[in-house]
């Protein structure tokens, strides 16, 4: 797990950054954007701006052992970043607040060199952080895989054999990994009503969201060579919010006898910072208990979650604002994320950097915070009333919908930005 360093209070940015911005200099979140007529390569937010990293890497910044002579910031993804491991995802973030602190002059009182550094995040554009190569999606909420169960099989029978001994998952579609902002095309395919005798072809009348979490690896681990569990953070570079739209009455009919297809290949939208672990440190929070104990392979003493706080927001198109529709925690998953990492290469897969591992939907116990459609309006049973006066079973056309999350510190925010997508009508 990173290593504490100093305290989170301790810091202050040159930089103005308000109480409630999800970019204070205690979280320096990595990303890709693309200022106006220029390429695209890393940054950090901090505040309402990003700092150009390939412009302080150009100034000899991270000229140090730790990046094994290496320039790794002026590509457009993190790739090479998380290939290069945690040693020098620890530097950079020590030079980036040293540089950004109140107390050091080289930016501070460099009004040319700050110019060259620094961008308006409104004025640039955000691309994909990673180039990923392998995305997995686990089912690791058991109040999601309960409430679920219990409309699929009754609630005596609502978890599978195997849910409490083995991180659920199945293999998404890389290729439909977007970043947030990108609208949503309202997927076509095979559905069939219960009483029918054949199935029909057409666009989903049951789109929905999933609220979600996912993280990406650093560097990976070779074929045939199982990550054990007291490393397993090693692997773990950092976390973004996630959505993974469904289509779930192309999801009823197709998923039998092997899963997801074409209810989840069509998109999955993340959203363009990656909040690292060691930004997140201070809000680590034990694994609550797990009953039956897992196998010891998946056993760490000290093993963790987040108090990540989630929300969900829905706008129509006849809104002025976003209503309120999920409100959840991080810490509702059951399975840690080293117990997904741990058990996807326990066969000896190996994973690569860059590569997606989302959490699956993050649903509480309470209705408010059931992190999708399928449960908020129980399969549709209970339309979903908004501020307006309009309801919904299941998302429609015009709809945006926004994931967003933060960890609450004293006078300051670690937070996640949003990833939020439209849904436009089916060609």
């Amino acid at each position: 797990m990173p290593q504490r360093g100093v305290p989170a209070m301790s810091l202050k940015s040159f930089i103005d950054v308000s109480p409630d911005s999800h970019f204070p200099i205690q979280n320096l979140p990595f990303g890709i954007f693309q200022p106006r007529g220029g390429k695209p390569r890393a940054g950090v937010a901090i505040g309402d701006l990003i700092a150009d990293l390939s412009v302080l890497e150009e100034l000899g910044h991270f000229r140090s052992p730790e990046f094994q002579g290496q320039k790794v910031f002026s590509e457009d993804s993190l790739n090479a970043l998380l290939a290069i491991g945690r040693p020098a995802w620890r530097k950079a973030r020590a030079v980036l607040q040293r540089l950004l602190s109140s107390e050091t002059p080289i930016l501070r009182d460099n009004a040319r060199l700050r110019a060259r550094v620094f961008h308006a995040q409104k004025s640039v554009t955000m691309k994909l952080p990673a180039r990923i190569g392998n995305y997995t999606d686990f089912y690791s909420s058991y109040h999601h895989a309960h409430n679920v169960g219990t409309m699929l099989r009754g609630p005596e029978n609502a978890l599978m054999p195997n849910w409490k001994w083995l991180p659920v998952a199945y293999h998404g579609r890389a290729s439909s990994v977007v970043v947030s902002g990108t609208d949503v095309l309202r997927p076509s395919g095979q559905t069939k009503a219960p009483d029918a005798g054949a199935p029909i072809f057409g666009a989903t009348k049951s789109l929905d969201y999933e609220l979600e979490m996912a993280f990406l690896v650093g560097p990976g681990n070779s074929l045939g060579e199982p990550v054990p569990i007291e490393r397993a953070t090693d692997h773990i570079f950092g976390l973004v919010l996630m959505n993974d739209w469904s289509a779930r009455d192309i999801q009823a009919w197709e998923y039998q006898p092997l899963g997801p297809f074409l209810a989840k290949n069509f998109c999955t939208s993340i959203s363009p910072w990656i909040v690292t672990l060691e930004a997140l440190e201070p809000f680590r929070k034990p694994l609550p208990p797990q009953d039956p104990a897992p196998l010891p392979y998946l056993r760490a003493k000290n093993d963790f979650t987040f108090d990540i706080q989630l929300e969900a927001q829905l706008q129509t198109s006849s809104m002025n604002a976003p209503h309120v529709i999920t409100r959840t925690n991080f810490q509702n998953l059951y399975w840690s994320m080293a117990q997904q990492l741990v058990h996807h290469t326990v066969s000896g897969c190996n994973l690569e950097p860059g590569d997606l591992l989302a959490s699956g939907t993050i649903s509480g116990a309470s209705e408010e915070s059931r992190a999708c459609m399928l449960e908020l309006t129980w399969r549709g049973a209970n339309p979903l009333k908004l501020s307006n006066g309009e309801t919904r079973k299941w998302l429609e056309d015009g709809d945006r919908l926004t994931i967003t999350g933060w960890c609450q510190g004293d006078d300051y925010r670690v937070g996640f930005g949003e990833v939020s997508g439209r849904i436009l009508r089916a060609v």
